[in-house]
């Protein structure tokens, strides 16, 4: 057999040995942050549609007013 690995051992003793002690309120913590996760997410996502949304009915309106897809005038001729 070849000689054991210095490293084999230590996670060895780890997976063997007493494990760390969980803090009680883990799980209600981290229930907590992925709830405030979601909430600013979901705030995030809103607040892109409604500033989609301004910037289409801002944009319509500039068209609608200029005449943006009017051909221009002919009455108007290049100088030569």
């Amino acid at each position: 057999m070849s000689r054991s690995d210095p490293r084999e051992a230590q996670v060895r003793q780890l997976l063997e040995g007493p494990y760390p002690a969980v803090p009680p309120d883990l799980a209600a913590g981290a229930a907590a942050r992925g709830d405030r996760l979601l909430r600013r997410r979901r705030a995030v996502r809103r607040t892109g549609w409604a500033l989609l949304w301004a910037a289409v009915v801002a944009f319509v309106v500039w068209a609608s007013l200029t005449g943006a897809w009017s051909t221009p005038s002919s009455e108007v001729s290049p100088p030569w």
